[in-house]
């Protein structure tokens, strides 16, 4: 509500008080101490506000209190060795300025179900007796400077639904037992650290999984075939690793997978046919590994008898938003199946993926399509006249290719077009006179081409340009008065 100041120490006059929510609000300076007098309070929340100074220990008189919820504020100091808390449900420290060790006095908090540490200071290991809290159904650590192992008896506590430890200094491996005391994990995160070793096959035990994020950390071998059986998970982070080995075609069972990320491994073979049952799937990003034979009517790979279906379905994702193939050498062609890949999808970034052949015309057809980079590759022929129906484009980037051909009017139909990169090709002719109308243009690279004629005087309208690289080609004249202007 936007209210501002102290809380007044008369405040502690409010003995009859179960539940007090002052959350998202701007108060600010220390807790008054006569909130000790609230000895009936069940319910605590000051979270979004600017209070400071230490945690009060003194929240351990209110023997009752079941939610304390202090996160995004400026609390400074240690955690304090809250005492007589035996009622606490919910702690959330998070988003502070917290410092030092979890302290041991909260194995007595037998109830707690939430502890939220997340975004402090803490520089701690992960205590051994935090397994003791058998009723803990959601513990965050994320971002706190953690360091040390994750002891294995953390994966013991039958109860708990998220374990996300993601932006810290943990090392060490996972125990192979990972899952087989955890039935109904929802939330591993894990991400942003320095473990290492193999995934474990027992993951697949966890079978209420719906987000595994194992991001950036060094973890290595082969990514299991078991893995397919998590039929419920939504998203899977695996990149920036160091995995070997094949995608296993297990993944297409995850029928709810709405992101895979494999990204930056060491990741070999083919896209597994699988992948393109996942109706579900939103963001493919698969970039910077060495896989190849993606592109069908190009793969020797892929037998003859079902290299036609595998170019129907291969691009069959209809709710897919986002795909990244980048820097693989994927060395086929773009198939005229690419215009039925999703008429959902708004970013498509294959470039430096040895693609050749022509930009089929049917690319026209991704209809919310707002990046189409595709650099890199050897491309040839003249950029179809289709582009010009992706009426929502803002970035299109065609450069370092073997284009050809002209420029033509139908690029202006790109209205919202930010950034044009059409650099190092073989394009020929004049400069389009309209793409002065172009409004919301900021960059146009195109050079290195073989472009002639004048620079159009029309491009002085273009107020938003930033870069105009006209570099290495054979235009003529003098530079119109109106640019730079």
């Amino acid at each position: 509500m936007a209210l501002i100041g102290r809380i007044p120490s008369n405040f502690g006059n409010l003995t009859f008080l179960v539940c007090l929510d002052l959350g998202s609000n701007n108060f600010h300076g220390n807790l008054p101490q006569e909130m000790t007098c609230l000895r009936r309070l069940k319910f605590l929340d000051l979270s979004f506000n600017n209070f400071r100074g230490e945690v009060p220990s003194w929240f351990g008189f209110l023997q009752k209190l079941q939610v304390l919820n202090l996160r995004n504020n400026s609390f400074t100091g240690s955690i304090p060795s809250f005492s007589n808390m035996s009622t606490l449900q919910t702690l959330n420290l998070a988003f502070n300025s917290l410092e030092g060790h979890i302290p041991v006095s909260l194995s007595n908090a037998s109830r707690l179900e939430t502890l939220e540490l997340s975004y402090n200071s803490l520089q701690a290991n992960i205590p051994e007796w935090i397994s003791s809290l058998h009723n803990m159904n959601s513990l965050g650590i994320e971002y706190t400077q953690l360091v040390g192992s994750i002891p294995f008896t953390i994966f013991s506590i039958s109860r708990i639904e998220v374990v996300a430890f993601t932006g810290n200094s943990l090392s060490g491996s996972l125990p192979n037992g990972l899952c087989n005391g955890l039935p109904i994990l929802k939330g591993l995160y894990l991400s942003i650290n320095k473990l290492r070793g193999h995934m474990p096959t027992s993951i697949s035990n966890c079978s209420q999984l719906q987000i595994l994020s194992l991001s950036k950390n060094e973890f290595d071998g082969p990514i299991h075939s078991e893995i397919g059986r998590l039929s419920n998970l939504q998203i899977l982070e695996l990149r920036a690793n160091h995995f070997t080995g094949i995608i296993p075609q297990e993944i297409g069972n995850l029928v709810n997978l709405a992101k895979l990320g494999m990204e930056d491994n060491q990741i070999t073979g083919s896209v597994p046919i699988s992948i393109f049952n996942i109706s579900s799937l939103q963001v493919l990003s698969l970039w910077q590994n060495n896989l190849s034979g993606l592109l069908p009517g190009e793969i020797g790979e892929i037998p003859k008898e079902i290299r036609n279906l595998v170019e129907l379905r291969i691009l069959d994702l209809g709710n897919l938003t986002v795909l990244y193939l980048y820097y693989n050498p994927l060395n086929g062609m773009l198939p005229a199946s690419t215009g039925n890949l999703s008429t959902s999808l708004r970013k498509f970034y294959g470039y430096n993926c040895k693609i050749k052949g022509r930009i089929p015309k049917e690319v026209g057809n991704l209809s919310s399509l707002l990046d189409l980079v595709l650099s890199g590759n050897n491309l040839v022929r003249s950029i179809p006249t289709s582009i010009g129906n992706l009426r929502n484009l803002q970035r299109i980037n065609l450069s370092d290719n073997k284009l050809t051909g002209l420029i033509g009017d139908h690029i202006c139909k790109l209205q919202h077009l930010g950034d044009i990169y059409l650099g190092q090709n073989q394009l020929l002719g004049s400069l389009p006179n309209c793409l002065g109308n172009i409004t919301s243009l900021s960059e146009i690279h195109l050079g290195s081409n073989k472009l002639s004629s004048n620079i159009p005087p029309i491009l002085g309208n273009l107020q938003d340009l930033v870069v105009l690289d006209l570099s290495s080609n054979n235009m003529v004249g003098s530079l119109p008065p109106e640019i730079g202007i």
